[in-house]
């Protein structure tokens, strides 16, 4: 009864270990080490610059390069935000980005439920050319923007920076409208048997539904508008009204740059960024995915 017993109990676990063996296929192990190495590739300037931060300028360009700091010098943080008024530029930077990032959320949501749902004459044909905007470089429309903000009085203001930024956003409405393709009709329907207008079934029965939608889209205009650089540096030019990503710009001189105070200052700056992706990632992934699965 004994030698029975071992042998029921051994020969279980040699076919789990024959079925995990199977499972274990070279090509996904290839693959794993592929993504492994493109994540490093991906992660490795970013650690280069928290290291930088860490050191003082004649480790900066040592060759080879050495990337944990010998000494470490916490120093670089202080100095960084006392050098330059990084408590104004970050109060630039929050108001800025919660402003357009509410106006982002707001008009292209209802650009993306007219869209979707609200069927007018020539309506495709608009969306075509709306989302061929998507296609114009950022450098052709430079000039002409410049040319209405400077008759509008707007330059060396943030409403520059908010107005144009928060009122068009081509791949929001791309993204959103995906979203609300999806919703089945019958809801609007049954809010238009209640009596609800267009405007009350945008505000109480699409809204509600798409808030993964809204969520991933929020986060990628706030790190959109967040890291922002051509805009302000454009349009802005009194350093009280400088953004982060600019002021971080000024670290950098005509014949010297101290890069320990600058890799400490954009370490400082990618704070937020990070710590909006790591609360909001799955949102992010949930609102992609539910996007993609509409058609």
């Amino acid at each position: 009864m004994k030698i029975n017993d071992v042998q029921t109990k051994t020969v279980p676990n040699q076919n789990v270990s024959l079925s995990i063996g199977k499972r274990i296929k070279p090509t996904k192990v290839l693959l794993h080490v592929v993504l492994i190495i493109g994540s490093f590739l991906m992660v490795a300037p970013f650690l280069w610059t928290v290291s930088s931060s860490l050191k003082d300028m004649s480790q900066i360009f040592l060759i080879p390069p050495k990337w944990l700091p010998d000494p470490v010098t916490f120093q670089n943080y202080p100095n960084s935000l006392t050098a330059m008024p990084f408590d104004v530029a970050y109060f630039n930077s929050f108001y800025i980005t919660l402003i357009v990032v509410v106006l982002n959320l707001l008009t292209c949501s209802m650009a993306a439920y007219a869209f979707a749902k609200i069927r007018f004459r020539g309506s495709n044909l608009l969306f075509i050319l709306f989302l061929a905007t998507m296609m114009i470089p950022k450098q052709v429309t430079m000039v002409p923007l410049y040319i209405i903000m400077d008759n509008l009085g707007w330059i060396d203001t943030h409403l520059s920076l908010i107005v144009p930024s928060g009122l068009f956003n081509a791949f929001g409405v791309f993204l959103l409208r995906q979203f609300i393709k999806g919703i089945p009709n019958e809801l609007e329907e049954a809010a238009v048997i209640d009596g609800a207008n267009p405007l009350r079934i945008y505000w109480s029965v699409i809204l509600p539904l798409i808030r993964p939608a809204l969520a991933a889209f929020g986060i990628f205009a706030f790190m959109g508008i967040w890291n922002g650089f051509l805009e302000p540096l454009i349009y802005l030019t009194s350093p009280e009204k400088f953004t982060v990503p600019l002021l971080l710009n000024t670290f950098k001189g005509l014949y010297f740059t101290d890069w320990s105070l600058m890799m400490a200052g954009t370490t400082i700056s990618v704070i937020p960024v990070i710590l909006v992706y790591i609360f909001a990632q799955r949102q992010i992934i949930e609102g992609i995915a539910l996007t993609g699965s509409k058609s």
